[in-house]
């Protein structure tokens, strides 16, 4: 009887000593519990940490152990590319183990965004979450409307007057040419001044200026042309615009370029075309244009009379950057304007053998349910058809290698097709999102194509 009373007393005295080891709030025999995680993105987890969204998208965390509701402030955080930090609602289950996560704003669109769920996030019973995430979101398109509806005609009208006020309110205040963009500076370009020079013509047709404002600016560009710097008669891509001196566009591309000098060139002739007026001042201008364009030696960008003409010419590097234009691209501008020329004219043997290579340039192939008369796969970027067809009216023009009719629509449907395809799935491309040219892009510059 006594050595039972013992056994029970010091089972009482261990159990005790168990006790007094267990932490505030412990239960006897309980122990920290790690935490994993899954989540969904709009409802869905497509097997990566890649996702495309638009809007506001809302990601669904579910963990295996309920965790702190404290943590989940310095555990989450969502910031863009560039590092700006996008503000955050959350809210927690009952049972603290689903985390819904969304931004408290819309995100931008075509730009990246990175939700980190970190190991900051701690499970209610001490132990850690093993498998914090970093989730990668890509905008696409937010097609909630931004500002009231307005009609085509409308659309159409308010496109063509920022267009004309890039070239017009933002053009260089001494040369008057166009920027290369609104971080140039003093840089101008010489083919992006024959685009503008279309839009002033365009501005003042649809009077958002006068003739006699558009006549102003004409007179004042084709002033600096004439003492700009040329290089037997073609201008450089880039010039100063407060001197009209070369800058290089590349390390030995400082002299002329001959397909820009090709762009301002129907630039000039479209304005010289427009003002008709028999006064002085407009007889004067349409002189001074026809000067230029007739200095332009065309035949000497051939290079020793060669069957083809050359993109670049350098009085420091001579030849060297070695790009013979060849089709088919956006350069049949300057074969026209070469073969027009009255004093520097080229023959057809150098549109023949040199631009279209004998007929080489033809392509004929199908895609995306289009057959293609000419050029690269897929068509290339869509300034091949832009930039020469701003100056030629492509209705019911033909040669040898193609209808430019049927060339321009084409290029323009496999264009819109791919896009709706979007065989790569970029985020946004589709009916709504397509037209792939030459762009800035974020950090850089492209020449975009199917």
């Amino acid at each position: 009887m006594q050595l039972k009373k013992l056994s029970l007393y010091l089972g009482c005295i261990i159990l005790l000593l168990t006790l007094g080891k267990c932490k505030k709030g412990e239960e006897p025999g309980s122990s920290s519990k790690d935490s994993s995680l899954s989540f969904t993105v709009d409802e869905i987890y497509n097997g990566s940490l890649n996702y495309s969204v638009t809007g506001k998208p809302v990601v669904k965390v579910n963990f295996t152990q309920p965790i702190i509701p404290a943590t989940i402030s310095t555990g989450t955080k969502l910031s863009s590319s560039s590092g700006s930090v996008v503000l955050l609602s959350t809210s927690l289950s009952a049972d603290n183990k689903t985390l819904t996560i969304s931004p408290q704003n819309e995100l931008p669109s075509f730009e990246t965004f990175t939700l980190a769920i970190t190991a900051d996030i701690k499970p209610i019973n001490g132990g850690r979450l093993v498998n914090p995430v970093n989730i990668t979101f890509s905008s696409g398109i937010n097609n909630t409307d931004k500002f009231p509806r307005i009609s085509d005609n409308e659309l159409l009208t308010l496109v063509q007057k920022q267009t004309f006020k890039y070239f017009y309110d933002f053009g260089h205040p001494v040369s008057g040419l166009a920027r290369e963009r609104n971080t140039s500076g003093n840089t101008v370009t010489s083919g992006g001044s024959g685009f503008g020079i279309m839009a002033l013509v365009t501005g003042v047709h649809r009077n958002f200026i006068s003739r006699a404002e558009g006549l102003q600016r004409m007179q004042k560009i084709v002033g600096f042309l004439k003492t700009a710097e040329r290089f037997h008669g073609a201008y450089p891509h880039w010039m100063d615009g407060n001197t009209g001196a070369a800058l290089p566009f590349s390390a030995k591309d400082n002299g002329g370029d001959l397909v820009e000098t090709s762009f301002l060139m129907q630039g000039l002739i479209t304005a010289r075309q427009y003002f008709s007026g028999a006064d002085a001042a407009e007889t004067a201008l349409r002189n001074d244009i026809t000067a230029l364009y007739n200095a332009v030696e065309w035949d000497w960008y051939r290079k020793d009379n060669g069957d083809v003409l050359y993109w670049h010419w350098s009085p420091d590097h001579n030849w060297e950057v070695n790009l013979p234009l060849r089709g088919w691209n956006e350069g049949l501008i300057t074969y026209v304007l070469g073969a027009g020329s009255p004093t520097y004219d080229i023959p057809k043997s150098v549109y023949d053998n040199g631009w279209a290579r004998n007929g080489s340039m033809k392509n004929g192939n199908t895609y995306y349910g289009v057959q293609l008369p000419l050029g690269p796969p897929n068509g290339g970027p869509l300034f091949f058809s832009h930039y020469s067809f701003l100056g030629i009216n492509p209705k019911g023009l033909t040669d040898a290698y193609a209808n430019y009719e049927t060339q321009t629509l084409a290029h323009t449907l496999i264009n819109y097709n791919y896009c709706v395809a979007n065989p790569k799935g970029y985020a946004g491309y589709g009916a709504d999102c397509w037209g792939l040219t030459a762009s800035d892009i974020p950090n850089g510059y492209t020449a975009s194509s199917p």
